[in-house]
């Protein structure tokens, strides 16, 4: 089983009003409400104790409604605040600022908060003697410990409902800086000695000292719970018809959200390191590719040159070999010699054309060459690259575009013709 303790001050039509509480009205049009367990209930206020039954039984003998004791105690605490305020208002002319005992009991910052307390759900909790008694002792623990400055005003036991529950109202209160006592929840608070969750961060809705006093409550009820010998599961929920702790539900949920921003780094970590691997990937193929295009380059260039001066040089030796060896007048001894002179020729060329291409070789491998002539290969690749993705988004946006597009309306006038 689940305790639950949950607290609020107001709803959707401001504060939450006590008569629910004592069932000051008709509980006949509560569908909800079993009206002869109603009889069962248990009230308590600060002004007239302990009384047991429906409010509607026992009229003669009830001096006020809850209603009626927090009027009183609101009036009898809090009225010498109230007029010495509106002097100070008289006096610096704000007295439309004025407001009365019964305006702090309604004013959502001042007025009571109320708790609501239940073990278990309607398939399985606690008897109602067991919740009392928790309850009661709980009460009575936090006044000896807080009553200074934390007053409990009244608490219903309802055994009419699904579920056997305690609805408890209370006021924070202490001295303000002119010596009146005057309701305000984090001032009270603090004079309990009661520190922020986190010291060194400014006072906000996730960290106030109201989250420590409801973690300090609630590790009292599960300490008198253990008294009692129940072990009760301490995970804290909230929503839907569980009533649990509020700052425990909404630290929960900071941690959940925590958690899921861990998980949204850790995806986008993964994600640009994909990226970035991917990146790398590409540079690394930019850089092969350039790396074979200008070996390529360098192959077909020089094995050109080579060519260019072998065809063109061996051509004019050629011409002149013929024209020496055809000349009549050159005998046949001295033609062999002619042949073999330019056959000597022709092979040193050769040699030539070799060391014509080592040395350019040599020229387009140096680190400064090979850099300034790969540059453009490189930027020529990654534009290449660049106007494929493009055209390769262009027709898969094509492509979806004419997926999702509806159907095109005939036209009418054009059938009719």
């Amino acid at each position: 089983m689940k305790l639950t303790r949950h607290n609020g001050r107001s709803g959707k039509n401001g504060a939450y009003n006590p008569k629910h509480n004592d069932r000051q009205f008709d509980i006949r049009n509560s569908d909800h409400i079993d009206e002869e367990r109603a009889n069962g209930n248990i009230y308590w206020d600060c002004y007239q104790g302990l009384r047991i039954g429906s409010a509607t039984d026992q009229k003669d003998e009830i001096t006020a409604s809850f209603e009626q004791v927090e009027k009183a105690f609101y009036s009898e605490r809090y009225f010498a605040f109230c007029e010495a305020q509106h002097e100070r208002n008289r006096q610096t002319g704000h007295s439309n600022r004025d407001r009365s005992t019964e305006d702090l009991r309604l004013d959502k910052k001042t007025c009571p908060e109320e708790s609501l307390i239940q073990i278990g759900t309607m398939e399985r909790s606690v008897s109602p003697e067991v919740l009392a008694e928790i309850a009661v002792e709980f009460f009575d623990e936090s006044q000896k410990r807080f009553g200074e400055h934390i007053h409990i005003l009244d608490w219903s036991l309802h055994l009419d409902e699904a579920t056997p529950h305690i609805h408890e109202r209370h006021v924070f209160d202490c001295e303000n800086r002119y010596g009146e006592i005057a309701p305000q929840q984090e001032k009270a608070l603090e004079a309990l000695g009661f520190d922020l969750p986190n010291p060194d961060q400014k006072p906000s809705k996730l960290n106030n000292r109201k989250m420590t006093f409801d973690a300090a409550c609630r590790a009292m009820l599960f300490d008198i719970t253990l008294r009692h010998g129940l072990h009760l599961d301490q995970e804290p929920e909230y929503g839907g018809r569980a009533y649990l702790e509020k700052q425990d539900y909404i630290l929960m949920k900071q941690t959940e959200k925590i958690k899921d921003q861990d998980q949204v780094i850790e995806q986008k970590s993964d994600e640009l390191e994909a990226i970035t691997i991917r990146i790398e990937d590409t540079e690394n193929f930019v850089e092969e590719v350039a790396d074979a295009a200008y070996e390529k380059a360098v192959e077909v260039v020089t094995k050109t040159v080579q060519e260019e001066v072998r065809n063109e040089d061996f051509d004019i030796i050629a011409g002149q070999r013929n024209a020496v060896l055809s000349n009549p007048r050159l005998s046949d001894s001295g033609r062999k010699f002619a042949g073999r002179i330019f056959e000597d020729v022709m092979d040193k060329f050769k040699g030539m054309t070799e060391q014509i291409t080592n040395k350019l070789i040599a020229i387009f491998h140096t680190p400064t060459k090979k850099e300034e002539i790969k540059q453009p290969i490189r930027e020529s690749i990654r534009d290449r690259l660049a106007r494929g993705r493009k055209e390769a988004d262009a027709y898969n946006s094509q492509r979806r575009a004419g997926m999702t597009a509806p159907p095109k309306k005939r036209n009418r006038n054009r059938e009719s013709r």
